[in-house]
């Protein structure tokens, strides 16, 4: 499984010696570099690590000389954690404006720093990529959907990253390690938060509540601590590439949910590894919510591989009826529920399809999410 093939990687191709930079960013332990390994051989390309300390240094005050020297005859540039070090948009500037024949790429786990840091000198010089775990897609490209679904126990407990798929007998601990070695750095580096005791605090509620709508004043509360902080944490924690939010979807205030939001964990293994259950899902009440966070974030990474440019929602009316997931293209509406037993008859609620009738509908369960997440 360690050879699986990642889907940036054609698209990063393409872009070779095209005169852009290309930034790759993706939380941490992701397979960024092994990506570029997999591309680029050590003695085909100068790699160089934003975080050793002694390149930043040296970076900090160099000049177009300074990088000839330091680029020698190499066609390909790689730069690891490009947001560690000093003004890296403007040393990539430099670099892509006065060696245009060599390529140079960059990576970061952080989109903190980087979307403050590189994006606006690079403007018109850089296409951006992601790289998130694992995909289904990427792990099973020729599995049927009877197959895939012998895999779901194992993905809704440990999830996806790399070293993890890699290492199944191993996948507890891996976890462990990754979600207090790694998960909160870029966020504690970037704004030198002086209470990590909170962060932590924050991310267990947000475990125990995932897929659920999130009210940042109860947040606030349950923390003793300001509603702009819970806010501000919770950005952070997208920017690093931890959960994400869904929207409400609603074009009638008046009997619609639209001020609220879902939280969703990119990877069910750091979810569980948060609140330390990583139980067989015969033992769980929680089997419900693992599937949706699941199947949730494999439709957004389907999404971005195939650039779909779909906008995603649930639904909501002020009597509880509810969808789970909802994209918008074109103007077209298509409903998803989402279901882990698929011995039931299911349906998405008339309360929707009445305020929506021409809107697409289905219904997801183990029996037919293959077409959902690939």
């Amino acid at each position: 499984m360690n050879t699986k093939t990642r889907i940036l990687r054609t698209k990063l191709s393409y872009w070779m010696f095209k005169k852009k930079v290309l930034i790759i960013t993706g939380a941490r332990q992701v397979g960024k570099t092994t990506l570029l390994e997999m591309l680029f051989s050590k003695e085909e390309a100068l790699w160089l690590n934003g975080d050793d300390q002694a390149l930043r240094i040296r970076l900090e005050q160099i000049n177009s000389e300074g990088i000839r020297d330091l680029i020698g005859n190499h066609k390909i540039v790689i730069i690891d954690e490009v947001q560690r070090l000093l003004n890296p948009g403007l040393l990539l500037k430099m670099m892509i404006d006065n060696f245009k024949e060599v390529q140079f790429i960059a990576t970061g786990s952080s989109a903190l720093e980087i979307s403050d840091k590189i994006f606006e000198p690079l403007t018109g010089r850089h296409i951006l990529f992601h790289l998130y775990p694992f995909s289904q897609e990427e792990l099973y490209p020729q599995k049927s959907n009877y197959e895939l679904e012998q895999t779901l126990p194992f993905h809704l407990r440990f999830g996806s990253y790399p070293d993890v798929c890699n290492n199944q007998s191993d996948a507890e601990t891996l976890l462990k390690n990754l979600s207090s070695q790694y998960l909160y750095k870029d966020v504690l580096i970037w704004k030198d938060i002086r209470k990590p005791e909170l962060l932590d605090k924050l991310l267990k509620l947000l475990a125990f509540q995932v897929c659920s709508e999130v009210s940042i004043n109860e947040l606030a509360n349950a923390l003793k601590i300001k509603s702009e902080t819970v806010e501000n944490y919770i950005d952070l924690l997208e920017k690093s590439f931890v959960v994400f939010r869904l929207k409400a979807y609603s074009t009638n205030e008046r009997k619609e949910v639209t001020k609220m939001n879902k939280i969703y964990f990119w990877d069910n293994g750091i979810r569980n590894a948060i609140i330390e259950d990583f139980r067989p899902l015969e033992l769980r009440n929680d089997i419900g919510a693992l599937w949706e966070n699941f199947l949730i974030s494999e439709r957004m990474k389907s999404k971005a591989w195939k650039e779909i440019s779909a906008k995603s929602y649930f639904w909501r009316n002020l009597q509880q009826r509810e969808v789970d997931y909802l994209e918008e293209q074109y103007g077209e509406l298509t409903a998803y529920e989402i279901k882990w037993n698929s011995d039931k008859k299911h349906k998405i609620t008339l309360a929707f399809t009445n305020a929506y009738p021409n809107a697409k509908t289905e219904i997801i369960t183990p029996l037919n999410f293959k077409e959902f997440c690939l």
